[in-house]
């Protein structure tokens, strides 16, 4: 699992971030994830997907500008 905090994914819904770092249960099976809308801190939702599944992320740039 490589989802990190910050990382960025769209949804039919929209756009949304995750701002807690992600753990695995189920022997590593399940993937749990509390995101938001971007920038909204009262949309913010657990998510749970298999690990299995494949979603397209955006990673946020940690090192900043130089």
């Amino acid at each position: 699992m490589k989802l990190q905090i910050g990382d960025r994914f769209t949804t039919e819904s929209g756009e949304r971030e995750v701002v807690v770092r992600p753990y695995t249960s189920a022997g590593g099976k399940m993937v749990h994830a509390r995101v938001q809308y971007i920038g909204q801190p009262t949309t913010a939702v657990l998510w749970v997907w298999g690990a299995h599944e494949r979603i397209s992320v955006k990673r946020a740039d940690r090192d900043g500008p130089t």
